[in-house]
């Protein structure tokens, strides 16, 4: 029997969590250099972590330029750390609402093949309402209809993956057969949303094709990612919190979609701040939040994510709770928002509380201390059934990552819950997880 090993990713957007972290780089346009982002890959893969992920925003505000952001697409980004890279993931966010499903799906497989099978998506139906008018139209759609889609979205991008059998391309020079077409199968999708009759493009890759990967914590995005997902991005504030959502995600996969739920991976996100003794780690965490100038450019976006009008939230008051209580309470993420409010009801945490220490940290907990301190509770999670692994948030780049990667990772490996080499070439083979049969359409 295998031993189980924790999964850790790099949440490597815009180089560094810290919003003010720029500030103390030599170059603070580095997010858009090609060669930091090969890099950032390089040192990822030095700790043997899984993956390096990328998010994605769309529908930006001049709030959005207050600090480093994703300008560069992620699949460029993850196609350059590839060729600098031989085992290390490649996570690409990308939007089911506002790209077809067949540009998802030869850029994910495109990925796939260029980087000898590491490839993800992460597929998302994207929060900010101005993302409609981006794109042309008069409203951004709906809960319901991007769900609805996203669903279809990602049925039809895996048919389109599995079109292709194994053994498809031949390549025999002798008889002039390139392809065998008996293991090729044309897609014909027609649902609510989504109409798809075409051939497939790209063959599989050495894992057959890319991880998908989803992180909604809504009632709808736990039933997308129980039927789809092979690994769940999600929010965890305490140990029960974490418990329970990877318990119910993985109950609704095995009971209503007959999936096993070992194949469902939960990675929550974790922001670690390391230093060599608790106070050095605070003293960290401090330079990094009096980098942040702008408390209203933090308040608001903590208002956006909580759902709530700014002018609701009263510094040292905790959040309105008869407005979160009402029926016009939609935040744009209820997995997010729900998380950061269990911990201010819990934990009596005031609108400044959770400026300082969860909005920094987009949303995700923030655990401060020593790499000892941070072991112990990643262990917890980890041995507890609350976390398969963690969506790791390096505050500053390069020696946030330089930390994680040079402390954090031998003080886990010395524990024995975490690799001490690659297990495979290929990021499936590194999570665990089956390669996927090809399917009939």
């Amino acid at each position: 029997m295998s031993t189980r090993r924790l999964h850790l990713n790099v949440n490597a957007n815009a180089l560094g969590r810290a919003p003010g972290g720029w500030r103390l780089r030599d170059d603070p346009l580095g997010f858009l250099d090609i060669d930091e982002w090969e890099n950032l890959g390089r040192t990822a893969e030095r700790g043997l972590l899984d993956a390096v992920f990328l998010a994605e925003t769309l529908g930006f505000s001049q709030q959005d330029f207050t600090r480093p952001w994703n300008a560069i697409d992620p699949f460029v980004v993850l196609t350059a750390i590839a060729r600098a890279t031989t085992h290390v993931g490649l996570v690409a966010t990308v939007s089911s609402t506002y790209r077809h499903p067949y540009h998802i799906a030869r850029l994910g497989s495109s990925l796939d093949l260029v980087s000898g099978g590491r490839a993800a998506v992460n597929v998302v139906t994207t929060q900010s309402p101005r993302a409609g008018a981006q794109f042309g139209l008069d409203a951004h759609p709906d809960r319901d209809a991007r769900y609805g889609r996203a669903d279809e979205a990602i049925a039809v991008i895996r048919a389109l993956w599995e079109s292709w059998d194994p053994d498809a391309l031949v390549g025999d020079k002798a008889s002039g057969e390139l392809t065998d077409l008996t293991k090729v199968r044309e897609v014909d999708h027609v649902g609510e949303h989504l109409r798809v009759k075409t051939w497939y493009q790209v063959p599989r890759s050495p894992q057959g094709h890319p991880v998908v990967l989803q992180a909604g914590a809504s009632e709808q995005g736990i039933d997308l990612a129980a039927k789809y997902a092979d690994a769940v991005f999600c929010a965890a504030h305490n140990l029960q919190q974490g418990k329970d959502f990877a318990a119910k995600v993985k109950a609704r996969a095995r009971d209503v979609h007959g999936r096993d739920p070992d194949d469902v991976l939960i990675l929550p996100g974790l922001w670690p701040v390391i230093g060599s003794t608790e106070a050095e780690a605070r003293e960290r965490r401090d330079l990094l939040a009096g980098l942040s100038t702008d408390t209203t450019d933090a308040l608001t976006s903590l208002a956006a994510q909580l759902g709530l009008p700014v002018d609701s939230l009263e510094l040292d008051r905790q959040p309105p709770w008869d407005l979160i209580n009402s029926p016009e309470w939609k935040p744009s993420s209820y997995g997010f928002a729900n998380s950061v409010l269990q911990s201010a009801r819990n934990e009596n945490l005031t609108v400044r509380d959770l400026l300082d220490r969860h909005i920094a940290g987009g949303g995700h907990r923030m655990v401060v201390g020593t790499p000892e301190q941070i072991a112990d509770e990643m262990e917890a999670y980890f041995t507890e059934g609350a976390a398969d692994g963690f969506n790791l948030n390096h505050d500053l780049y390069p020696d946030g990552l330089d930390l994680i990667v040079d402390h954090l990772v031998p003080e886990l490996q010395r524990r024995g819950i975490f690799r001490k080499e690659y297990e495979a070439s290929t990021l499936r083979g590194n999570l665990g997880l089956p390669i996927p049969a090809a399917t009939s359409v």
